[in-house]
């Protein structure tokens, strides 16, 4: 990381600032990638004579809407929806789809574009766009949820298709609102399309290892940074931020490969055991009975609850952010430092602080940034898209494997690039001007469109 942005690289910045007012997360997005592509317009003039980062700045398309709903009491309530098109340059818009109170055009956007450098990574013909509604599932019955989902396709349906748009699940989004909102699109068009949506469940054309993609492919990649300094994940003791499917299964294959995942996380707290996090009762938590963290001290009452704790605090050589953006600040980082902690990953998106990536990187701690380290939940993704395509489903160890194999070569694309710009191992630098120029050389090629 740079302290500041190219002199040629400022004015670019500042009219991201002018044209997208309030969307902080979408900045601080837009400025993370800006810092490291000085060296690029030095080596490739002509991405800059075409203007190519303006465009890649500017969506292709954004839509937004109302959402009106009748809850179980016969209220009528009123939601906000929008979808993000980003860019297509390489493939239908690809990404996911969020339901929290949180989300507004700034979240979508700053999740939007980070898609695009993600799904460059993958290799895979995959564009990046995003998605989501300040809904809140939490605490809705299974039919408030069936016609929340069903009133935001009845407009959201227009704009997919699967050689167009191909949402996907998110926070908030899993199965059964994949299901909801497929079921309505399928009924609307009258076409069993499968392959306009992903992450659905494996008997209506899902794909095997898509639930646990994103953490698994997170762990695959600590694996090879950690492989290129002559370590490994075994015997590490690890922390997970999150309780959700990217952190647990994050926590599954981190175990698998002979790690010690010490803590986790939700909203409220954190749990620590210091046997280990026992998996079963986790997934049964928090995946079948849908309660709090608390109750696993309830179970387990060897483990402690820190309520309003920072996980960030526990000594750990090993930390994951897998729940939300911004969650590991620059104080966290030197905590997390000091205690002996010698590698992080990201299975989250943007959950690391400009200033805390900074701190990390200025220790030598080897840091995999969330477009590189979590893009095999996408990348599975668009696995799915081929099973769709094809008519075919393929094995859990036939997806797993490649899933594997296209982390190993995210990374190794990665470092190759932050090696030939000077920074060897700095993986913020290698995953944004890789994306960056697979995406660039595409619209460059593509023409003005």
């Amino acid at each position: 990381m740079v302290a500041g942005l190219d002199e040629k690289l400022e004015p670019i910045y500042q009219d991201v600032l002018r044209r997208n007012p309030g969307e902080t997360e979408f900045h601080q997005a837009v400025r993370e990638v800006l810092e490291t592509l000085g060296p690029v317009l030095v080596k490739y003039p002509e991405l800059a004579d075409q203007k190519i980062i303006q465009r890649i700045c500017e969506p292709e398309r954004q839509i937004i809407f109302r959402v009106p709903w009748q809850d179980d009491r016969g209220q009528i309530q009123i939601n906000r929806a929008f979808r993000v098109e980003f860019n297509s340059a390489l493939g239908p818009f690809k990404g996911g789809m969020r339901f929290h109170p949180s989300v507004y055009l700034g979240i979508i956007k700053f999740l939007g574009f980070e898609q695009i450098f993600k799904n460059a990574l993958t290799g895979l013909p995959i564009g990046g766009g995003k998605g989501g509604s300040d809904f809140d599932p939490k605490g809705k019955s299974d039919s408030e949820i069936m016609r929340f989902c069903q009133s935001l396709m009845t407009e959201l349906y227009r704009h997919i298709g699967e050689h167009t748009d191909v949402p996907a699940g998110d926070i908030g989004v899993g199965q059964r609102e994949i299901g909801y909102l497929f079921g309505q699109y399928k009924r609307i068009t009258n076409r069993y399309e499968s392959g306009v949506f992903t992450g659905k469940g494996l008997s209506w054309g899902g794909s095997r290892a898509r639930t646990e993609a994103t953490g698994y492919g997170t762990i695959f990649f600590l694996e090879e940074m950690l492989k290129v300094r002559g370590e490994s994940i075994e015997g590490k003791t690890c922390i997970v931020s999150g309780s959700g499917n990217v952190a647990i299964y994050a926590i599954e294959k981190a175990m698998a490969m002979g790690a010690r995942v010490i803590a986790c996380s939700d909203s409220n707290g954190v749990v620590v055991d210091q046997d280990g996090i026992d998996l079963d009762l986790l997934k049964q938590i928090k995946e079948i009975e849908r309660r709090r963290l608390t109750s696993y001290v309830q179970e387990k009452t060897s483990a402690t609850y820190l309520e309003d704790g920072c996980i960030w605090n526990i000594p750990c050589q090993v930390a994951l952010p897998c729940a939300t953006q911004n969650e590991l600040t620059a104080k966290d980082a030197q905590c997390l430092i000091k205690n002996g902690c010698i590698a992080v990953a990201e299975g989250a998106n943007m959950p690391t602080t400009p200033e805390g990536i900074r701190v990390l990187l200025e220790a030598g701690i080897p840091f995999g940034p969330g477009k590189a380290a979590n893009a095999g939940g996408v990348a599975t993704s668009a696995l799915e898209m081929q099973q769709n395509a094809s008519r075919d489903s393929w094995s859990f160890e036939h997806t797993e494997q490649r899933l594997q194999q296209i982390m190993v070569n995210i990374h190794r694309h990665c470092y190759e690039t932050s090696e030939e710009f000077d920074a060897q191992g700095n993986y913020v630098v290698g995953a944004n001007i890789a994306g960056f120029l697979k995406v660039g050389q595409a619209m460059a090629a593509l023409g003005l469109v």
